[in-house]
């Protein structure tokens, strides 16, 4: 339970003002259709988010526990500073519909922006922390990536300007850091 709670936390606060939630935001502006776009949205993020937790699971398998134990702290440190910066897009970035529709082009846009995205690699490192819930990782960053993503398809700009990006920016930056710390001390 641990790490599906911790998971879906990290991932929710981290998807906040990040280019995956921005593309979410102009692809409810172009296409009006929420619900293919939160379809494609899913499907992208589980597609994505398994894969990168069997990567985070492979390597804890691969690596020592004391190795992995550094780079895992170092990793959610170096994540607490990148996450103190933000993520730009442009509305030319994000693609016309295809002959695939708004779904196709939802899923194939949200899974290539999510490649090597800040949530993709923390679900790595979650799945590395937490090797032996690695479906609940899975479930967890995923629903976090719902958490952050489908209310901005339906509600959009509303909740862009009330949600002070800056702020949950710095909440993430910190909760990183201190995974980060518990990692090396050992807690």
């Amino acid at each position: 339970m641990e790490a599906f709670l911790v998971a879906t936390g990290v991932v929710a606060l981290a998807e906040m003002g990040d280019k995956t939630q921005l593309l979410a935001l102009l692809l409810a502006a172009r296409f009006r259709k929420p619900w293919p776009i939160v379809l494609g949205i899913f499907a992208a993020t589980i597609v994505n988010h398994a894969l990168a937790g069997a990567v985070g699971n492979w390597i804890t398998h691969w690596l020592g526990p004391d190795v992995l134990r550094w780079i895992l702290g170092g990793s959610f440190i170096a994540m607490a500073a990148w996450m103190l910066i933000p993520d730009k897009l442009d509305e030319e970035d994000v693609p016309a519909a295809t002959h695939y529709g708004v779904f196709g082009t939802t899923l194939v846009a949200f899974f290539l922006a999510e490649m090597g995205d800040k949530t993709q690699i923390a679900t790595v490192m979650l799945a590395a922390r937490f090797t032996q819930d690695y479906f609940w990782v899975v479930v967890g960053t995923t629903l976090g990536m719902m958490l952050a993503n489908a209310p901005v398809v339906w509600l959009g700009e509303k909740i862009v300007r009330r949600v002070p990006i800056k702020l949950v920016h710095g909440v993430s930056a910190a909760i990183f850091l201190v995974l980060g710390i518990v990692m090396i001390v050992g807690w």
